[in-house]
């Protein structure tokens, strides 16, 4: 079992920044995806940042340039470094987890989910 809680939401002005974390309990393989997903009010879940236990990252194109995945194995803590917010990155933020072989940003190949983070970008 593994268990995901996020932390660093917060509201701010467009061109802000903010840096989420995520703190993982219990068995994280090195074989293992983490990832950062978002869901706005209305809208499907969607991949945002994802990051292998080797340092391979993988960004929705809305956020390329803007934001930036990190990964601590060792202590088994997961980043996200967000810079020059915008009003259409307010949502929910979730770390998650997945040990499928080739999860990258796809919603549906992480099992493991934290309970979330708000982030709220005003113009």
């Amino acid at each position: 079992q593994v268990q995901l809680v996020e932390s660093g939401g917060d509201s701010v002005q467009a061109g802000g920044s903010l840096l989420l974390s995520c703190a993982a309990s219990g068995y994280i393989s090195n074989r293992d995806y983490m990832g950062w997903f978002r869901q706005a009010p209305g809208k499907e879940r969607e991949g945002v940042a994802t990051i292998k236990s080797d340092g391979a990252t993988s960004y929705a194109d809305s956020v390329k340039g803007r934001f930036t995945v990190a990964r601590d194995n060792a202590n088994n803590t997961l980043s996200l470094q967000m810079n020059n917010l915008q009003p259409e990155d307010t949502a929910m933020y979730y770390c998650a987890s997945s040990n499928h072989p080739s999860a990258w940003l796809l919603v549906d190949r992480y099992l493991y989910w934290g309970q979330g983070t708000q982030v709220t970008v005003s113009s």
